[in-house]
């Protein structure tokens, strides 16, 4: 997306062995593994007027990750692809030197129909000696992507490595995203399934942690690696996610991720001089902020 949303709690807290606030950057963790940033999409509806249209935008040093729960989006980039992402499904946009994308709500919706929209776009830094490789789109249908359960726990393995199973989607740095639902309460323990920094997201329902409950739309970072256990209440979704972090500091300019200020400087320069590719067939172009 284009729209880099800083979702910030105003005050964050601590229960127990983790943190809690908004999503990503949150004010106490900039990154989580090498999980950069999280824009919450929706829950909303599309219709006559209100149709998804992001124009042309760039990135940089990043794979962007697209999840959708409800809605559909067409995905277009410079490199020729072409996807409509539907629910469950997964999209990876890998930037590398620079990509520039449109994401569309799809032809076929619009029709003069009202759809719901709700997902989440998920930056991925790459390692920093990836940065700079060739950009590529990867996507896996939601039939491909591993799913099992865990203790009643509904799990599918978005992207990278937990509870000795792999994702077939491609990555670049050790890494996990993993869907749980709850039809019924029961509990989350993650401890020796998942490596490096953890977090959770409250997609719906509520988290017990302590006698205290964390809503929909909250965060969770564990303060500790690999030590995690929640409680998820009846009708509970969560996205688990993070890895092992970088070595090095990301620097965040707009649309762009890197190791190196410069390289955001050169970013912004080529990017404001309409020098990145562009779109096959599309003429759009927002500008640099």
């Amino acid at each position: 997306m284009g729209n880099n949303r800083m979702l910030v709690a105003e005050r964050s807290r601590d229960i127990g062995n983790f943190m809690v606030g908004r999503l990503l950057p949150f004010r106490r963790k900039r990154q989580v593994g090498p999980f950069t940033f999280i824009d919450h999409m929706g829950p909303s509806t599309i219709g006559p007027g209100q149709y998804m249209d992001v124009d042309q935008h760039p990135h940089i040093g990043l794979s962007t990750l697209t999840y959708l729960l409800q809605g559909e989006i067409e995905h277009r980039d410079n490199t020729g692809a072409v996807e409509v992402i539907t629910p469950g499904s997964v999209g990876f946009m890998t930037a590398g030197y620079g990509v520039t994308h449109t994401e569309r709500t799809p032809a076929h919706l619009r029709d003069g129909g009202t759809y719901p929209v709700h997902g989440y776009q998920v930056w991925v830094a790459l390692p920093r000696e990836k940065e700079e490789m060739a950009p590529n789109f990867a996507f896996v249908p939601k039939e491909d992507l591993p799913q099992w359960e865990e203790q009643g726990i509904h799990l599918t393995l978005v992207a990278g490595e937990g509870y000795g199973r792999r994702s077939p989607l491609p990555v670049y740095s050790p890494l996990f995203m993993i869907d749980a639902y709850a039809e019924s309460a029961g509990v989350l323990d993650i401890k020796g399934q998942l490596r490096g920094e953890i977090a959770l997201v409250v997609v719906q329902g509520s988290v017990k942690l302590e006698d205290q409950l964390v809503q929909q739309g909250e965060m969770l970072i564990a303060k500790t690696e690999d030590e995690c256990c929640v409680e998820l209440l009846a009708g509970t979704k969560l996205l688990v996610f993070g890895g092992q972090p970088f070595p090095e500091e990301r620097f965040l300019y707009w649309n762009f991720v890197s190791s190196s200020q410069d390289r955001l400087e050169q970013a912004k320069a080529d990017w404001a001089a309409k020098e990145f590719p562009t779109v096959p067939g599309d003429s759009t172009y927002i500008p640099l902020p």
